[in-house]
């Protein structure tokens, strides 16, 4: 293990060497502490929301109770209209603050295709460096008497 760190460490001296680049593309996958940031702002209007919704519902139980106790049944149609109005906007309310979250989630699937896209492009870069650089290297590769590559590496796929 220590032979294999000390051999990595030599080949980010020398940057002709393939893990001294591939050493370079890790750097560029590295997450950067922006992506890490929480989204406080919205985590924190979701509660606001969800918090008057709540609020709302308390005074709707306060208003239903209140009106009985003051009118008895004659109170009803005129509760029931105001049931109707409170508990429609207590779910707005809610919904909005469930929408928020739903935002912070987009926000995190964005940030992780974006690591993932750029992980992506490292890796195919570093690969076509890798594939540049054997292809530019003539002295490695056997030629025959008149100078061409040998039939044998014509062959090789890699």
């Amino acid at each position: 293990m220590q032979a294999h760190e000390s051999d990595v460490a030599t080949a980010a001296q020398g940057s002709d060497h393939p893990d001294a680049r591939r050493h370079k593309g890790d750097a560029l996958t590295q997450v950067r502490a922006s992506d890490l940031e929480p989204y406080v702002g919205l985590r924190y209007l979701s509660k606001l929301f969800r918090f008057m919704a709540i609020i709302l519902l308390l005074l709707l139980v306060a208003e239903v109770v209140t009106g009985f106790i003051a009118q008895g049944r004659e109170a009803l149609p005129t509760l029931l209209a105001e049931v109707s109005r409170l508990l429609v906007l207590a779910g707005l309310l809610w919904g909005i603050g469930d929408l928020a979250i739903l935002l912070i989630d987009v926000g995190h699937d964005v940030r992780a295709a974006r690591i993932l896209l750029s992980r992506q492009v490292a890796h195919h870069m570093l690969d076509h460096e890798l594939l540049h650089d054997e292809h530019a290297a003539p002295e490695s590769v056997p030629r025959d008497a008149a100078g061409r590559p040998s039939a044998r590496d014509s062959l090789d796929t890699r």
